[in-house]
């Protein structure tokens, strides 16, 4: 039919519209939208379109001028008629804008038209006429959606007036040509497998034009009318700039100012009225058709748009604004970014001290963030004002006070030096620096005297001229030199190749030699490749170590590798590159640095710099230590899993520390052995290369950082290997005997690696025999040679096991009763701040590690320092603190000695009765910050400690500060009542401590405010507010009620410091409201509120809730639950108002769907997200029922059983008719839905969401016969199948 017509082209279409005095004015409308509507979209040719449109429009003129709502469309076609007698030029007068004026206005009328009964000729003769032009446009609307559902409805269903039929059909045309058809502008094609409903592709356009906002539906999103404001901003920019600051309680007046703006410059004439887009209710389908409009709406010349402009989000930085640090005659320069602060205009001014204004360059910059560079040279010292304005409006911080002081130095003095300032080397996309010296050191031939050359004060400025002579599209950022007095780094990024020159600026004159050509390099695939090693870590390499890294540029392309290093004074050292085989693209740079400090480590590929590079490394002096760290977590490990590895000091005395750097955050835990050893274990949450860095006394270690190469999550989980038996205990294993134990991995999960190591005390290897059982377990055994500690590693696919490393300790016997203690740090005589030692004597004791613990009278730990006399004999050094007993533990081979404890009497060394204790007053205010001296002045230095003991005898150790002539502490009292402050010097009290303060209660600075404080209504809530922001101390709120009766109370935190508090008093009458804090009354308490007479009050006490979703065994997460809240003992006719609010385990509050079922009885539906208790609020009319708050636990999984199928679809069915039945999912819980029918012939099935837990499912069977219809919940079928 469609090529028919196509071929047959404007004469059958007269032919066919010749009738029309005899047909119905809305199928006239029907019949003349789908030819134009079709032609429109199928015709790729403007003559064909337009030849159309004149047939159509001239055939029918007469009957358009004879129908009171076809105005509009008389003018088109009278125009078309009057214009041109030829309908082929008809495309020079009509465009294709003309076209779709004339759809839309027949859609507009047509959905009025629909509303009302379609006329009928008088003429039962002549009513079979009026089908003959939807026998031509019927088929092309069968026809024209690919793909979709043919409409064989009989022709004469819609000369019927069958009004759903009819409605359907014109939301076919609207689905098809204006939703699915059109391409937008920003779409790609998309493969139509692929493609979105029409639906979620126009909302996809919707959230592309409107990111700000969540609009998820067609319906609620669009009800307080700003999100109708954002799409019209967002198709012509301008329109409603403010809606973002609309008020969501005007929402019709935000929906007709958004909806007037587009009918009238978008021309998206207004289908529905804002009263309806505002209406939660609004239909779904309407809202559609009114949005997909906007896709290719435009926006008209002069229409009245207006810019949104905020000056409080400008800013300027910069050193021209700084308060300090501009000199005369020097360029003060400085910067204005209005990114976030819309289109407007800078301006600058200068005012000198005098208040004359000085002249000020401001350049626009046109970058991204919407800069502008403003310059100005002072020319007279004092303070100026900098006045900067954007829109004619100050922006914040401006004025600016700027102290310029005298007159610049000498800029002759000055030198700069560095990579940025080479003539090459510099690469575009590479950030380069060189650094400014206003300071030069000289050393004189004769003398050999060093003088420093200094060039005064100025302001270092730099400007780079890029090779289009633009100085402000590369700019250069300077900042001072920590600890070089004198010395700016300045860095710079070129944005394209090419000669730059750098110009270099002392007070605003040119330094020697500037300005520095530099030839910027194009840029390359260096960026691809990256680095990786110990040797380009910041720190931890060490003088002749062999610093090793690598250098990976696999994906790089074409190009060589290349390193620089330069040490200390710039002399550069030797770096050989392998390239590392078996390993495409990657390549082993070695270099041995000979002198400590700092390095540059620069590597290109390709000439240009790669990834990160250069490389700042800082080279310490060699260090010969006995602390050693080994063990898997070094080498690598596996993410999520422990990476564990061992640090060993041998005696070495240093406080250790740990750090890892990599792609990820690593949660360190360290465990003490005791030993002089510890096991480290960090968690790292992401692959890569990791340093791990082992420091002693905040110094890596040789070999620090080992670099750990962490591999992505595995199957097998090293975590569930078990590993015993006799060779892995403590004690027990002898020399010269096979020690014997088992590895299981069968829990492992997966298979993996073991490796088993054993060393002994001096890190030499001892032979482990592993027997693979062919079970997932493993027989081990190895022989111990020496009466030493040995270790025994174990790890799975590179992880350590649970346990490991086992530490075994090979005897033979030790005989702790042998060990002697003796000397004066363990006799009479010690005395505080004075050192001393004891002896430990291990001689006869046999093989054993000694172990010492010194604690003071309190028993805190004292520090210790042991000395292995390597003549079994160990020093032991301490000095007390404090006085009071001591006690001294020492233990050999894990037990302790016969001698231990030792107590040891320490007596004090100074006299603290020249103690003083200033600014300790009889009284304190409560929460008051009081500071308090302890003066020392002539005694030897030593420890002052404060200590608060409240009434209810709480400790409070209060910090000190050291000042000149002693300590000072600050506190603050919080509970009220007399408190002791013991004050102490050198571990003794200071005369008359303790001290004895009391601490007294102030007003509190709470405020009450609110309508429930002056009065309310009886069995109504009367609601106020409390403030307690401003109390800084702490205390608990107090509320009562007293009057005629008595009144609950209910109080809500706010969180912010606030609380709402609620009581409602149940008879009339004065009432008094008593608010304290901290058991004090607040400002204005007791309150007194007088209650008057209620109306009639409601009996809610008979109102009941019941149903399923209140199942006392729980319901299920993420699907909706129904029960029922039955008030006919209250209003059989359901007149009241029934609120039901969820409150979720982590305190969420949702409102819930109530339906109204006429009876008396109320439907609550719900759906709980978090599993755990729910609290569900029910209210009759604002007044809780009997069971609230009802409480119902939400668990997560589905029941298939719960889940109810009904109607007429599932009984019986006639051909050629849709059968419909409904699937009622609430309170089965989360599941998919599975659909099914089979019988004679295929029939598809069609579900729609209720959005209520209900579907509704249509099919149309097209043959008799029997049909099985499947329902699944779950994959499994429900009850009835």
């Amino acid at each position: 039919m469609c090529t028919f017509l196509f071929r047959s082209g404007p004469a059958l279409l007269e032919s066919a519209y010749r009738p029309l005095s005899l047909l119905g004015w809305g199928f006239f409308k029907l019949s003349l939208l789908t030819q134009i509507w079709y032609y429109m979209e199928s015709s790729t040719s403007p003559d064909r379109q337009c030849n159309v449109l004149a047939v159509l429009l001239k055939t029918c003129k007469t009957s358009l001028e004879s129908r009171s709502k076809g105005h509009k469309l008389i003018a088109l076609s009278s125009t078309v008629s009057t214009k041109s007698g030829d309908s082929s030029l008809l495309h020079e007068f009509i465009s294709i804008d003309a076209l779709r004026k004339i759809r839309t206005q027949l859609l507009t009328e047509l959905c009025e038209y629909s509303c009302y009964p379609l006329s009928r000729p008088g003429v039962v003769g002549q009513v079979r006429l009026t089908v003959q032009p939807l026998a031509l446009a019927l088929p092309l609307v069968q026809t024209a959606p690919p793909g979709g559902h043919r409409n064989d409805q009989q022709r004469t269903d819609i000369v019927d007036s069958k009004l759903k039929l009819i409605l359907g059909l014109i939301w076919t045309l609207i689905l098809h040509y204006s939703i699915s058809m059109p391409m937008w502008e920003g779409e790609e094609p998309t493969p139509s497998e692929k493609a979105p409903t029409p639906k979620q592709r126009l909302l996809n356009w919707i959230q592309g034009k409107v990111p700000d906002l969540p609009i998820n539906n067609f319906t609620t999103d669009w009800n307080d009318g700003k999100a109708i404001g954002a799409l019209v901003d967002a198709v012509g920019p301008g329109l409603c700039p403010d809606w973002e600051d609309w008020d969501p309680k005007k929402k019709r007046d935000n929906a007709k100012e958004a909806m007037d703006a587009a009918e009238k410059w978008l021309d998206v004439p207004q289908l529905i009225k804002p009263d309806e887009i505002t209406n939660p209710k609004v239909d779904e389908l309407s809202m559609m058709t009114y949005l997909s409009q906007f896709p290719n709406a435009k926006l008209k010349p002069g229409a009245p748009v207006r810019p949104r402009l905020n000056p409080s989000r400008v800013r300027a930085y910069g050193p021209g604004i700084e308060p300090t640090g501009n000199q005369v005659g020097a360029p003060a320069r400085f910067t204005v970014e209005t990114f976030s602060a819309g289109k407007g205009e800078v301006e600058v001014i200068i005012l000198n001290p005098k208040g004359a204004k000085e002249p000020c360059e401001v350049n626009a910059n046109n970058d991204r963030n919407m800069t502008y560079s403003c310059c100005y040279v002072p020319s007279m010292e004092g303070t100026y004002r900098v006045v900067v304005k954007f829109s004619g409006k100050d922006i914040p911080k401006s004025p600016f006070n700027v102290k310029v002081e005298g007159a610049a130095g000498d800029p002759s003095k000055v030198t700069a030096a560095g990579p940025g300032l080479e003539k090459t080397g510099v690469v575009v996309g590479k950030k380069t620096y060189f650094e400014v010296y206003t300071q030069q050191a000289h050393k004189t031939l004769k003398t050999k005297a060093k003088t420093t050359a200094v060039a005064g004060k100025g302001t270092v400025d730099v400007a780079i001229l890029d090779p289009h002579g633009h100085k402000d599209k590369v700019r250069a950022a300077i900042s001072p030199v920590v600890g070089k007095e004198g010395t700016y780094l300045v860095e710079y990024t070129a944005i394209e190749p090419g000669l730059h020159s750098v110009n270099v600026f002392f007070s605003g004159t040119q330094i020697p030699g500037s300005p520095f050509g530099v030839n910027v390099a194009p840029a390359s695939n260096a960026k691809a490749c990256y680095a990786t090693g110990r040797g380009i870590q910041p720190r931890g390499i060490r003088v002749k170590d062999n610093a090793v890294f690598y250098v990976h540029t696999k994906g790089a392309g074409e190009g060589g590798v290349g390193v620089q290093i330069f040490g200390p004074g710039g002399v550069e050292e030797k770096c050989t590159i392998t390239p590392v085989k078996g390993e495409e693209g990657v390549y082993e740079c070695v270099y041995k640095p000979v002198k400590p400090g700092n390095y540059i480590v620069n590597v290109t590929f390709a000439d240009q710099h790669i990834s990160k590079s250069p490389f700042k490394v800082e080279v310490a002096p060699f260090w010969n230590t006995k602390v050693i760290a080994y063990g898997p977590g070094l080498e690598g490990g596996v993410v999520n899993q422990p990476a564990v590895f061992t640090v060993e000091t041998n005696g070495e005395v240093g406080a250790l520390g740990f750090s890892i750097e990599g792609p990820s955050q690593a949660k360190i835990d360290c465990k003490d052995n005791g030993d002089g050893s510890a096991d480290v274990t960090y968690f790292p949450t992401a692959p890569g290369e990791y340093a791990v860095h082992v420091l002693c006394n905040e110094e890596d270690i040789p070999k620090s950082p080992y670099m750990a190469q962490i591999v992505p999550p595995t199957q097998y989980w090293a975590g569930k290997v078990i590993a015993k038996g006799p060779g892995l205990e403590k004690n027990g294993v002898a020399t010269n005997k096979w020690a014997e134990f088992t590895v299981d991995t069968r829990s492992a999960g997966g298979k993996a690696p073991l490796h088993i190591s054993c060393m002994d005390v001096d890190y030499n290897p001892v032979e482990v025999q592993v027997k693979d059982n062919g079970n997932g377990t493993f027989a081990c055994k190895y022989m111990p040679k020496k009466n030493v500690k040995h270790t025994i590693t174990i790890t799975y696919g590179g992880v350590m096991i649970p346990k490991a490393p086992f530490r075994v300790y090979v005897s033979e016997p030790s005989n702790p009763a042998k060990v002697k203690v003796y000397g004066p740090g363990v006799e009479k005589g010690v005395k505080t701040f004075t050192p001393t030692h004891f002896i430990v004597d291990c001689k006869q004791a046999g093989p054993g590690d000694v172990a010492v613990g010194l604690t003071d009278e309190k028993g805190m730990d004292v520090p210790v320092k042991t000395t292995d006399n390597q003549d079994g004999t160990f020093t032991v050094e301490y000095e007390p603190k404090s006085p009071g007993k001591y006690t001294v533990l020492v233990l050999f081979a894990d037990k302790e000695v016969p001698q231990s404890p030792i107590k040891v009497q320490v007596e004090p060394s100074i006299d603290v009765s020249k103690v003083k204790v200033v600014g300790l007053e009889p009284t304190q205010p409560i929460g008051e910050p009081r500071e308090i001296g302890i003066i020392s002045r002539g005694l030897p230095k030593a420890e002052s400690k404060v200590k608060i003991v409240s009434p209810t005898n709480q400790v409070l150790d209060v910090p000190t500060t050291p000042t000149g002539d002693g300590s000072k502490a600050t506190f603050a009292l919080l509970e009220p009542g007399p408190h002791k402050v013991e004050v102490s010097y050198a571990g003794q009290p200071v005369p008359n401590s303790p001290f004895h303060v009391d601490a007294i209660q102030g007003a509190p600075k709470v405020k009450a405010y609110g309508p429930g404080l002056k009065g309310g209504e009886a069995n109504k809530p009367a609601i106020f507010t409390i403030d307690t922001r401003e109390e800084k101390s702490p205390g608990g709120l107090g509320l009562s009620v007293e009057g005629p009766a008595e009144s609950p109370i209910q109080c809500k935190d706010n969180k912010d410091g606030t609380c709402e508090v609620s009581y409602v008093p149940p008879v009339p009458g004065p009432y008094n409201i008593n608010v304290t804090y901290g058991d004090r009354p607040i400002p204005g308490s007791p309150f007194k509120a007088n209650v008057v007479p209620g109306k009639p009050g409601i009996d809610v006490s008979g109102i009941k809730a019941y149903g399923p979703g209140l199942d006392p065994a729980g319901v299920y997460l993420d699907c909706p639950n129904e029960f029922t809240v039955d008030a006919r003992s209250v209003s059989p006719n359901a007149q009241g108002k029934v609120r039901a609010i969820v409150t979720s385990p982590s305190g969420q509050k949702n409102d819930t769907l109530v339906k109204n079922n006429g009876d008396g009885t109320y439907n609550v539906l719900y759906t709980p997200f978090e599993q755990g208790p729910q609290k569900i609020d029910v209210t009759y009319e604002d007044l809780p029922i009997p069971q609230s708050p009802l409480t119902v636990n939400a668990k997560p999984g589905c029941d298939a059983n719960k889940v109810k199928a009904y109607g007429p679809g599932l009984e019986k069915g006639v051909t050629d008719e849709p059968g419909v039945f409904t699937v009622d999912m609430k309170g089965a819980g989360k599941g998919g839905l599975g659909l099914g029918m089979e019988g004679p012939v295929e029939t598809p099935m069609q579900c729609q969401d209720n959005h209520d837990g209900t579907c509704q499912v249509v099919y149309q069977p097209t043959k008799s016969g029997p049909y099985d219809i499947s329902v699944k919940f779950n994959e499994q079928h429900i009850p009835g199948k």
